[in-house]
């Protein structure tokens, strides 16, 4: 269950930031209403998960995946570029993730 509202927190920190660049400054409205909405369920979500998961492990999870999937509807609604720099970046990013979680102690509470 834990890791279903850092799941939950992550696409709605996800949502939110990709409505936030649709919002265009906050000049248009339903954008605008889905960051506020987005970003209340993420943290609200977030904030429950920190009563199970370390504060360092629920970050890293949630702001490493949240970089890649945000910048992956970058890349395909937006239609911004990502170079193999990024691209390498983002991988190490994954890799993180994936490292703190199979072999970090600290990862279990």
């Amino acid at each position: 269950m834990k890791y279903l509202l850092l799941f939950i927190a992550i696409v709605a920190e996800v949502i939110a930031t990709s409505a936030l660049k649709a919002s265009e400054g906050f000049t248009r409205l339903w954008p605008s209403v889905l960051v506020v909405l987005g970003y209340s369920v993420a943290f609200y979500c977030l904030s429950v998960t920190l009563k199970q998961i370390p504060l360092g492990i629920a970050y890293a999870i949630w702001s490493g995946l949240g970089i890649v999937l945000v910048s992956i509807i970058g890349l395909v609604v937006f239609k911004q570029k990502l170079d193999t720099p990024a691209i390498i970046g983002l991988l190490f990013i994954i890799a993180g993730v994936i490292i703190v979680n199979v072999f970090s102690k600290s990862s279990v509470h």
